[in-house]
């Protein structure tokens, strides 16, 4: 099988410079884009730009969970499909609720009961379907609590997991975040093979610091090799902030993940 294929997150390599240089910058790179919310952006200037996108944000309000929320995220899931469609972006992602200011979630949530669980499963099937109708690939994407998120209902790597699996449809899978899931479960090879059916993208920063591979605890070469051995031919986002120089930052990343290219 074919290797990995690598993408960078526009909204936080080359961050000093103006969205449509970083984007330039990155694609002269040969690595796929990522952007976050599309509502700010100049979309066609972001379709005529020339750059391959992987993935953005899905959704612009909304949870999985409470009936004016529902209707929220299902209302502007379908908004985003219509801009994935111009970009030609073939996922996106969404979160266990809408996240406000500093990530934190608009609605925290304490307690998640079961019946939140069979409501937000129901609630992805239908985001699956509208996906499916359009040809794109809806990502959920997993949290951390503890530094970034706290608050955040179905945050998990297991959570996310939990629920694709519940919802079983080609057109939700997950976004697999390796740096929040270091951070709340760790155990990433073993997580990156149960998960391997279910993986619609994978993304990758350092811990701690959310920078390039090589900058904290995480050995991401060996996650790359793992990723070789269990036939992993998907996307690979780095979505973290350069420590230092934001080519180096990117020359660190192709390096780690030379083993599964």
């Amino acid at each position: 099988m074919s290797g990995v294929t690598l993408a960078a997150c526009a909204e936080m390599i080359f961050s000093n410079l103006p969205l449509m240089d970083r984007i330039e910058r990155i694609s002269e790179r040969g690595l796929l884009v990522e952007i976050w919310d599309w509502s700010s952006k100049d979309i066609d200037a972001l379709a005529g730009s020339g750059a391959e996108f992987s993935s953005m944000t899905g959704y612009l309000a909304g949870n999985l969970t409470e009936p004016d929320g529902i209707e929220e995220l299902l209302a502007t899931a379908a908004q985003s499909l219509k801009v994935a469609d111009k970009l030609d972006c073939p996922r996106l992602n969404l979160h266990g609720t809408g996240l406000g200011d500093g990530g934190l979630p608009v609605r925290p949530v304490e307690v998640v009961t079961p019946s939140m669980w069979l409501t937000a499963a129901d609630t992805l099937g239908k985001i699956a379907e509208l996906g499916a109708a359009a040809g794109r690939t809806f990502v959920l994407e997993n949290l951390n609590l503890a530094v970034d998120h706290p608050g955040t209902p179905f945050a998990t790597a297991s959570d996310t997991l939990a629920l694709v699996k519940a919802v079983d449809h080609p057109n939700l899978r997950l976004n697999l975040d390796l740096y929040h899931a270091q951070i709340g479960e760790g155990n990433l090879i073993e997580l990156v093979t149960e998960a391997l059916p279910y993986i619609g993208e994978i993304q990758v920063a350092d811990v701690p610091g959310r920078c390039e591979p090589g900058t904290g605890e995480i050995n991401y070469s060996a996650v790359a090799s793992a990723l070789k051995k269990i036939d992993y031919s998907g996307v690979v986002g780095m979505e973290a902030w350069a420590s230092g120089d934001p080519d180096a930052a990117l020359d660190a990343f192709e390096a780690a993940f030379a083993p599964a290219r």
